[in-house]
């Protein structure tokens, strides 16, 4: 019989997605049935019947509501007026959300991997109770055999709050989310090492009120993270300025004063330009600097040297212009703002790059004032009552050296791909992963390591609701109903001032699909943690908990969203408390950094300099798109329809040496020999460098059940194969990788 080991060893071939084997499997039992669209004639918003929620499209959550015709169709889901998130309006991605109700391919019934005699697998249609059987069965014997913390989930989005419940339930402390060693996490580390407080989500920025908005690498817009959008277009209705610092001419930069195509690689050169113009022109706000912050005679000494004329031999930026940008700051200071991003794993060093991001908005006085870095506030409610959780005895950091990624806040996804790779000295590698909502061959870079992990895995459970990559490496897939179907957690975000939302279903779940507490629960049942989860329904949690704040589920089910007085009346904390501390070594902001001392890094960042494409390749970027998240939304028919493919921006004289016309079909090949498996439209466009590509995420998927989405484009997570950790927190720098084209289909063996 054949192992997973095997599996993965024989189908990866080929390379790149196509090595995942998706091809292989039958679907025998499972195969997805179309379910029409419910009743498409007009009706009016007097016939329809509407149901609070909050999106899960995005990570943004923008609360709203479901309309239900009488039939029981959902027909739209607008925004709610009270939700700060959404302000009413929902973007391209929200108002598509009703999509992924009707998707005709999403996951439909518990599925089973079973091997023939001739070593051939395939998944079978199973009932829950077989299904749930035999999970509880797999974790209960890793649990006797290894210990529960050789468990593990990784979880992306609300639902998740379920798995992670039951898995530290369980005893376990390895639960992640891809969002922190592959997106936020460096700006968090580096926010905390100077403010003593992290960046939040949604980000704490005062768009709204800002003066001089500078977007680095951020593509607003683009990005449609709601509120921030709105924001900005309020920001430049007012006036402001918009700075945007990016090699490709983004939305942001096209309503943009100053647009600053920089070369890949050298923020952190300009970062420094910019507070050296500050200091020694003396621009920065100095009683701000004098009162608050600890390390200015460090900083002004570390920036003699970094002259605008140094940075422009470094980032190719004109000297004049990088002077002409920092007083454009100054000039609106404390109501300016740096934006600190969100997607901030780029080369390695990205910590660094967050903490001089950090450091120029303390020069300016932009933390805690009007315009620049509020101080947010959310609704604590209290924990539904259940046993306090076990103790673990060892966990995924156990895979390093004592005292590697002291200062990390959250479990590293790659840190739990270390942990199951088999190492002499640990006690137990990680055995078992529950997946959820989580496509990890997109979201994870190194593919090729992602799969070595999972072939070390004695199970692997995914819960999701379409039949995503990772789905294709299941030994059991539990089908979870929409979000549009179900009860989750009440969101309370933190925010100018504190509120809770609700999302309640719309309508019965579809097929055979389950809601993520209903599978946490009867998985708890299973392993004796019934404790954990008593209650009947979700129900019952919730209007618990809204009672406890002074609400109820009957008034949240007709208002959706409640606001809450703020603790403290002055949203902008540093103007009236003279005598603030931060949560820093210091008591101050810290210029000099002397928690990353302590562990041996730079307290001030420097520049360092970052490999260079080879002839004839072209440096990786990737971003986003206004009507996707990731690669989840590719399939929905709302927004498919919208956008059905990715291209790859090329520079016109990049594409006059190569000979590509604009619309020609290429594939592209890394410097490791990956190539795409689906060649991609070439767009031609003076709006990017020279020396740089750009993809939008989310495409080429390979999985031939996501009927719309299938060989659609290019996959830039294929390419993704170097990856440049951050030496502070563990973070993937995932933009240090390099390009080239190919005009003809590659055979097999290229991709060998």
């Amino acid at each position: 019989m054949k192992t997973r080991r095997d599996f993965i060893k024989i189908t990866a071939a080929g390379a790149g997605a196509a090595a995942l084997g998706l091809h292989a499997l039958s679907w025998d039992s499972a195969t997805a049935q179309f379910i029409a669209n419910g009743d498409t004639s007009p009706v009016s918003d007097e016939e329809l019947t509407n149901y609070p929620t909050y999106c899960e499209v995005c990570f943004w959550k923008c609360a709203g509501f479901t309309y239900v015709d009488k039939k029981g169709n959902i027909r739209k889901i607008i925004g709610n007026k009270d939700d700060p998130h959404s302000n009413g309006r929902f973007c391209p991605r929200g108002t598509g959300g009703v999509g992924m109700y009707y998707d005709e391919d999403r996951l439909q019934t518990p599925l089973i991997r079973e091997t023939k005699a001739d070593g051939t697998q395939y998944f079978r249609k199973a009932s829950w109770d077989e299904a749930l059987n035999l999970v509880a069965e797999k974790m209960n014997k890793l649990r006797l055999e290894h210990g529960p913390e050789c468990l593990a989930l990784f979880s992306h989005g609300t639902g998740g709050k379920h798995f992670t419940h039951l898995v530290k339930a369980f005893g376990s402390p390895n639960i992640t989310a891809p969002s922190f060693a592959q997106c936020r996490g460096p700006r968090e580390v580096a926010f905390t090492a100077t403010y003593g407080e992290d960046v939040m989500s949604p980000e704490r920025t005062d768009i709204r009120d800002t003066k001089c908005l500078v977007l680095i690498g951020s593509h607003l817009g683009e990005n449609m993270h709601n509120g921030q959008v709105q924001e900005m277009s309020e920001a430049i209705d007012n006036g402001a300025t918009i700075i945007t610092v990016d090699p490709r001419f983004s939305t942001a930069a096209s309503k943009s004063k100053y647009w600053l195509p920089i070369k890949p690689a050298t923020d952190i050169a300009l970062l420094m330009a910019w507070a050296h113009v500050l200091i020694y022109e003396e621009l920065y706000d100095k009683d701000y600097v004098e009162k608050y912050t600890f390390g200015f005679k460090e900083l002004k000494e570390h920036v003699k040297s970094m002259t605008p004329e140094w940075a422009y031999g470094i980032t190719t930026i004109d000297p004049n212009v990088i002077r002409d940008t920092a007083r454009e700051m100054a000039a609106a200071s404390p109501a300016v703002l740096v934006h600190p991003g969100r997607h901030v794993t780029w080369y390695g060093d990205d910590t660094q790059r967050s903490r001089a991001i950090a450091i120029l908005n303390a020069l300016l006085g932009s933390w805690g004032r009007r315009g620049g870095f509020y101080n947010p506030e959310k609704v604590h409610l209290p924990k539904y009552p259940s046993p306090p959780y076990p103790k673990p005895k060892r966990s995924w950091k156990d895979a390093y050296p004592p005292g590697k990624y002291n200062l990390v806040s959250e479990v590293l996804s790659t840190g739990i791909c270390d942990a199951t790779i088999p190492n002499a000295d640990l006690d137990c590698h990680l055995r078992g992963w529950i997946v959820y909502g989580t496509n990890l061959m997109a979201s994870l870079p190194d593919q090729k390591k992602t799969l070595e992990a999972i072939s070390n895995l004695d199970f692997l459970v995914v819960i999701d609701t379409m039949p995503m990559d990772i789905v294709q490496l299941a030994d059991v897939v539990l089908p979870e109903c929409t979000y549009l179907e179900r009860y989750d957690p009440i969101r309370t975000s933190p925010h100018r001032e504190p509120y809770i939302a609700l999302r309640m279903p719309a309508a019965e779940p579809k097929h055979e699909t389950k809601p993520g507490w209903w599978i946490a629960k009867e998985l708890a049942k299973r392993l004796g943690l019934g404790d954990y989860f008593n209650y009947e329904n979700y129900e019952d949690v919730l209007d618990w908990q809204l009672k406890k704040v002074g609400s109820s589920l009957e008034e949240m089910k007709r208002i959706g969203v409640k606001k809450f007085n703020r603790e403290f009346d002055d949203l902008y904390f540093l103007q009236n408390l003279e005598d603030f501390e931060f949560n820093t070594n210091t008591g101050k902001i810290e210029l000099y950094s002397t928690e990353l001392e302590m562990e041996g890094f730079d307290p001030i960042p420097k520049y360092t300099h970052h490999e260079e494409p080879a002839d004839g390749y072209y440096r990786l970027n990737y971003g986003r798109a206004p009507m996707h998240t990731f690669s989840r939304t590719s399939n929905n028919h709302n927004l498919w329809d919208l956008m059905k493919e990715n291209s790859v921006w090329i520079n016109p004289k990049v594409a006059k040496l190569w000979d590509i016309e604009n619309g020609q079909l290429i594939w592209l090949k890394n410097q490791d020999g990956v190539v795409t498996d689906f060649p991609v439209k070439a767009r031609v466009t003076e709006r990017i460098r020279w020396d740089s590509v750009y993809l939008v995420h989310g495409f080429g998927h390979t999985n031939k059940k996501l009927t719309r989405a299938y060989g659609h484009g290019a996959s830039d997570s294929n390419l993704v194969s170097k990856v440049h950790m951050d030496p502070i927190m563990g973070g993937t720098g995932m933009r240090g990788n390099f390009v080239t084209f190919l005009k003809e289909k590659p055979g097999k063996e290229v991709n060998a």
